[in-house]
């Protein structure tokens, strides 16, 4: 029906899997940090509404962490399966950086996880606490790697060719590539963001609904105010992230405005509406504002941004994609900006709380942080072909040799099982959060007396009189 081909096939497979992860780990950084920040401010202040959000959301946070181990773990299956041949060529670098990730990040994050999720009162506050910023910075570390690995594939540097295969020559000039310190910036930025307004929208959606308390106003108030501060540091680094892209992968700066070519020294035009037409090498029914292009993608209006007829045609990323992708990003980046204004206007006499329609907006833009993150990432995965490793390995030479038949019994499994299994992790998330904060009683051990007490462990509840005649072997 599609006339699919075998490399479309681990394509879109990939990207599927992809898409899982990208959602949950960002939910996960985003609520360690948010976690760290509640139990601190906990020890901080007597307000027992922070340590009743903390054991909310910490049992989300475990689910979301579950469901993000998993998917990862699909999601490297695919490097030796699908694209062997990029494993082959490129392995030597990329194979390096996320064992790093595993051998750091994850043990970090693992270590203290049983600390965190069950200790709290089993340790001293003080060693909780630690390990939930430990866990927190865990998760910090793993974006870290993982963002090294993927900007190198954009922007590769520190290597040598021998006998086909990369070599790794210089890994500091490997890990801070010119790209890295940009999509680092921009990734762990949108996890926070989108974390925001998850929780922003849970604590709307219980306003809504009449459960006016204060843990839920308390991270109404605290998502806004984060929204409010790091959507338009987000606008921010995106900027430069342009500026970045447009130094070291122009295509794909030419691919995002549909810009087809260039007249004379004409500055550039922004182009705001079109369909792009790759056939056609055109953008069709093009709404442009003059000047506009050059001014925000060069910061300058004597500049031009390089058209898309300047590079073969074999080396041009898909415009129809990435064209959309991007503008959905952006799009939903000023929505987000707007609802952080609109929040800080509606703080007096306690409003932020009342009006309705505003929750109702806030309830809707739940998603909307994960969406603008997909976008971002077509935008960069689909903007960067035809190269998986940019300029040194094409995605046409980077695929295993496998069979359309093959492939697509592997995507028919991966789709039934993805919905299956992560559709009950969602579905039981969701439950968590309408379920909404309850006040955490502390309960320590307690016997009446004369009552032996409970065992803990398996072996407390031995006696400790062995030396009686009585047991027998």
């Amino acid at each position: 029906m599609f006339h699919l081909q075998a490399l479309d096939l681990a394509r879109i497979q990939f990207a599927f899997t992809v898409s899982f992860h990208i959602i949950f780990p960002a939910i996960t950084i985003g609520l360690a940090s948010f976690l760290a920040v509640l139990e601190g401010l906990w020890l901080k202040t007597p307000n027992s509404t922070y340590k009743d959000l903390y054991h909310f959301w910490s049992k989300i946070f475990a689910v979301n962490f579950g469901m993000g181990v998993v998917s990862g773990l699909v999601m490297a299956y695919e490097f030796g399966t699908n694209w062997s041949r990029f494993s082959d060529f490129a392995g030597s670098i990329t194979g390096p950086l996320l064992t790093y990730e595993v051998l750091t990040a994850f043990f970090l994050e693992a270590g203290f996880l049983g600390v965190m999720l069950f200790g709290w009162n089993r340790v001293g506050r003080g060693l909780h606490f630690f390990a939930t910023v430990m866990v927190a910075i865990g998760t910090l570390i793993s974006t870290f790697w993982i963002l090294a690995s993927n900007s190198w594939m954009q922007t590769p540097q520190g290597f040598s060719i021998v006998d086909g295969r990369i070599m790794p020559m210089d890994w500091l000039a490997i890990v801070f590539n010119p790209s890295f310190p940009f999509r680092l910036m921009h990734m762990a930025i949108a996890a926070f963001v989108a974390t925001a307004f998850f929780v922003g929208s849970s604590a709307a959606w219980h306003l809504l609904r009449g459960n006016d308390t204060p843990p839920v106003r308390k991270m109404l108030s605290m998502a806004l105010w984060m929204a409010l501060i790091v959507a338009p540091i987000q606008a921010v680094v995106g900027d430069a992230h342009g500026l970045n892209t447009l130094e070291h992968q122009p295509a794909k700066i030419a691919a995002i405005e549909g810009h087809w070519e260039n007249h004379g020294s004409e500055p550039s035009p922004l182009v705001l509406f079109g369909i792009p037409n790759m056939d056609g090498e055109k953008t069709d029914y093009a709404v442009e504002v003059p000047y506009l292009g050059s001014l925000i993608l060069t910061h300058s209006l004597d500049k031009q941004i390089p058209a898309l007829k300047s590079f073969p045609k074999e080396d041009r990323p898909n415009s129809a994609i990435v064209f959309f992708s991007f503008r959905i990003m952006a799009g939903l980046g000023m929505l987000m900006i707007l609802t952080g204004l609109l929040g800080l206007l509606l703080r007096r006499n306690g409003a932020l709380y009342r009006n309705r329609l505003f929750l109702r907006l806030v309830l809707w833009m739940g998603p909307t942080g994960l969406i603008a993150m997909l976008a971002g990432w077509i935008t960069t995965e689909v903007g960067r072909q035809p190269w998986v490793v940019y300029g040194l390995l094409r995605t046409s030479d980077a695929a295993s040799n496998h069979s359309v038949a093959q492939l697509s019994i592997s995507l028919a499994l991966f789709v039934v099982i993805y919905f299956s299994v992560f559709a009950v992790g969602i579905g039981y998330m969701m439950k968590l959060v309408r379920k909404g904060p309850q006040p955490h009683h502390e309960h320590p051990p307690s016997t009446a007396p004369g009552q032996e007490p409970t065992p803990r462990r398996p072996l407390s509840a031995i006696p400790e009189t062995f030396a009686t005649g009585d047991h027998h072997l």
